[in-house]
This record gives C-alpha cells, structure tokens and sequence, in this order.
C-alpha cells in the first residue's frame, strides 16, 4: 500500500503530499523494522519512540509518523497523536478485520478471564471457529500465543484479528481492560457485543479515582456504535445487581439485555445450592425454568455463566447447547483451581486480586468449610496501594489463619508493601511470611486433616517479578512440592 493511500485514512488535513513509497508493514518497535516499514513514534511513559526513529531508518523503514519535526532522509509525518493515528491505520492497513469476525469484548473488574473462555467454549461447542484475547494468552483458531497485557495495543490488535480472518475464524472473543479503553487501544473494533461482569476497586493507581474508573469502562458500551442495522446487530450485556450498569445503558444506543440474581433481569439465576464439587441452580429465562449442574464453585462463578449465557444467546445460538457447553466446563486455568496431591486438606489456588475478588472467593469457601482457613495473599507493587490494607482486613475477617505475603513487588520494597497491608489490621491475628514460596509451605505444613489453605492474587501466572528480574514461581507447582515433601 503506497503511504499515501494509507493516510487518505487519517484526518485530511495531514500535510503530505507525493504518492510516497510503499508501505509494507506498520511498526511502533524499531527493533521489528524492516525494509519498507511505516514506523511510528509513540511517546510513552519512559521511552519515546522519536529517539529510535534515525535507528528505524537504519532497519530499513521508509516513512516515519512522528508528533514533533523530525530532520530524516525518508519522509516525515506529522500528527497531533500518534497513539490515535496508529489505530486507524492498523485497521485501514489490516483490512478492518474484525468487520468480518463475529467480536465479543467483555469488561470488568473481575471475571473477566473465565467468562471470555465460558463465552469461547460454547461457540466452540456450537461449530464456530474462535479466537481469544485476554490475560491468559492469545488463541487464534488452533494456535495458542503467549501475551504481555489484558488487551494489546492497537496495532497488534489489528493484526491479530487479520491473522484470525486468514485463518478462517468466525467469532472472537476478548477481554477489554480499562487502560485499553482510555488510552484508545480498542479505537477501530467493531464490537457486536460488549458484556459488563462488575465493578469494584482496582486500578486506581492509574484511573486516580473510581468514577474516572467507571468512566472509562463505559467507553466499551459507548463505542457500540449509534445506528441500527438488522444484519448486524448491537447488543450490551449487563449486569443488573452491579450499580454502574445504569450508567452504561445510558452510555450505548445498542440493545441492553440484563443478566443477575439479586434485581429483575431478562436472565436470572434462583435456587443456587453450593458444594465443594459444584453449583446448582436455576436459569430463568423468557418464563422457563432450566436447571443447571455445573462443576464450576461460587455465587462469582454463577454471575460468570451469566453473562456467558446471555451473550451467546443474543449471539443467536442455542439455549439447550449452551447449557450442555457450561455443564462440561470443568474450570479456568488459575481461577479456583484445586491442586490435588492426595493430601487431606484442600488446597486452592485463585487469581483474587482484588478485595471484592478475594472477598467473593473466601464467602465461597466458608459455605463448605469445615475447619481452619488458611489464606496466603500479597499485593503487588507499582499499583494501587489504598487497595493494601482491604486486601488485608478480608483475609483476617473471614479466613482463620491469614498469612501475609508478597505478591509481585517490582520495583518496591516487599516489606514496605506488607507495612502497607498490616495497617488495616492492626491488633488482628495473622502471620507476615516475606517469601512467598515460605509462606505456601508453612500453610501446607501447618494444614491439618479437613482444613483449606486458598492461595490467592497470581493464579495461573508461572512467574514472580521482584525488582527488574522476573523469577519462575507458579503457585501450583510451589503448592505441590511443598505437599510432596511434607
């Protein structure tokens, strides 16, 4: 595509004139330059991409999109924001491919990562082809591909959803974060449904405050689109025990379909009866009656299922498939996981990294639990600490033997983020174990029979990141060689 065929894209006033050369591939990375390369220059919070532009010409690129003036031998162009820019020329130069994909995004504070794989399932089971974006990793068709962020930025974004397109994808299905929304990261994807899980504190070393929080989750709803078109249509799948969804269905033109358990909802959920081997309960819709058993623990799990059920059904499948696609789900890798090593005491390791996530999780636990409770938990650093001392107060409140830990510190002193956490529980008791590896063998060698030791915050990671260094550590496998040794 000549450069200027690719910026005919833009806004028009962008002053560039000539044909220019062909553009064979956009870059924002000049270590992933080659010959013939649009390279941009986004400014972020430590590098700025103008410095690397004289070594993306040295890779071979041959145009360059700058903010400022940029004295190169290639031409230059220069826009207010290339953030902004970078979005639409991904989708212009990768063909608008998620106009041709069936786009599912979901946003939330939790839940996000098992109702974007219940969601994957069950088009999966129904014959589609589907991809995945999330936390976890990205899946296009087949072929699963590691990932850094929740929802990557928009140019590999785009080209992820051209190389679903070319693999004969039907539906996708992603996780949208708040940082993605407010930096404009999902600007060009064209969203049939956009599914809300909840909202509760997080984030607020970036958002400042949780109305700017809210805020920018409604942009998911909001970017739906203003018109209405039969042949593709707009839905908005919300929650309707979650206050904020009043604000999203004011935000969006789509059609607004509810799911809950608590308030009246186009789908509900009633009789929801909890063991340790699963939940059962009652999905009401449309005035019939649908009983489900399903492996799947927690009042969290059933709001998950949900809002899967629901987006699959203004998807337009099957309500009897759906079912049968959530009865088989046996879990989320990470999420309410049970690491069996024929001990006798349960061990679970969760995700909840959050206080409303761990608070649900801990609730959940205390409809089977028997004995003691153990719960290991930590924050991590270079985020919102105000959460530290609530993470703190719901492990002593509803767990017997809380033991206080690192999570990943990063760049912060790992004491200092315990300081942070014990100043919410003052006077309680708990134990504060520094290392974490430490702290899931004393909960195992402490553990008697009957007893559940829940380790929470890093889930279905494998790594710890302490200072700049990023460690192996998977809390599954620590869990498993300290029952093995005990």
């Amino acid at each position: 595509m000549k450069l200027q065929e690719l910026l005919k894209n833009l806004h028009p006033i962008v002053p560039y004139k000539g044909e220019g050369p062909e553009i064979t591939s956009i870059e924002n990375d000049n270590r992933k330059v080659q010959k013939g390369s649009l390279f941009i220059c986004i400014k972020g919070y430590t590098v700025d991409g103008h410095d690397f532009a004289e070594s993306a010409i040295n890779n071979g690129a041959a145009a360059i999109l700058a903010e400022r003036p940029l004295n190169l031998e290639v031409p230059v162009v220069i826009v207010k924001d290339t953030t902004r820019a970078m979005a639409v020329l991904a989708d212009a130069f990768y063909g608008q491919p998620t106009k041709k994909l069936h786009l599912i995004g979901i946003t939330g504070t939790n839940g996000k990562t098992t109702t974007s794989h219940l969601i994957e399932k069950i088009l999966a089971d129904a014959g589609k082809k589907t991809g995945l974006i999330g936390t976890m990793y990205t899946k296009i068709a087949d072929k699963t591909i590691e990932t850094k962020n929740t929802t990557p930025e928009s140019l590999t974004l785009q080209k992820t959803f051209k190389q679903m397109v070319e693999a004969g994808v039907d539906a996708a299905v992603m996780e949208v974060s708040s940082h993605a929304l407010d930096l404009g990261r999902v600007h060009g994807c064209d969203y049939d449904v956009a599914v809300f899980t909840n909202l509760t504190q997080d984030h607020l070393d970036y958002h400042q405050t949780m109305e700017e929080y809210k805020r920018a989750k409604s942009l998911l709803f909001a970017q739906l689109g203003n018109t209405f078109d039969l042949s593709k249509p707009k839905f908005a799948v919300l929650n309707a025990d979650d206050a904020a969804s009043e604000m999203y269905s004011r935000s969006t033109a789509a059609h607004v379909v509810t799911y809950g358990i608590e308030q009246k909802a186009d789908i509900m959920a009633h009789n929801i009866q909890m063991t340790p081997k699963g939940t059962t309960f009652d999905l009401v819709f449309e005035g019939g009656i649908y009983p489900i058993q399903m492996q799947l623990i927690g009042k969290f799990s059933v709001y998950n299922v949900l809002a899967s059920v629901t987006a699959a059904l203004v998807s337009g499948l099957d309500l009897e498939q759906v079912i049968h696609s959530i009865e088989s789900v046996e879990g989320v890798s990470g999420r309410f996981e049970l690491v069996n090593a024929s001990q006798d005491f349960t061990v679970i390791v969760d995700y909840a990294h959050t206080p409303d996530s761990l608070e649900n999780v801990l609730k959940t636990i205390q409809h089977f639990a028997k004995k003691k409770v153990f719960v290991i938990v930590g924050c991590g650093g270079d985020r919102d600490r105000t959460k530290r001392p609530l993470m703190a107060q719901i492990a002593c409140q509803y767990a017997t033997d809380p033991i206080l830990t690192s999570d990943n510190p990063r760049s912060e002193d790992p004491i200092a983020i315990l300081k942070d956490m014990e100043d919410g529980v003052q006077g309680k008791k708990y134990q504060v174990i520094p290392d974490r590896r430490k702290a899931i063998y004393t909960a195992v060698n402490e553990a008697s029979p009957g007893d559940i030791i829940l380790i929470a915050g890093k889930g279905h990671e494998t790594y710890q990141i302490i200072g700049k260094e990023v460690h192996d550590f998977d809390d599954r496998l620590v869990a498993r060689e300290a029952i093995k040794e005990r």
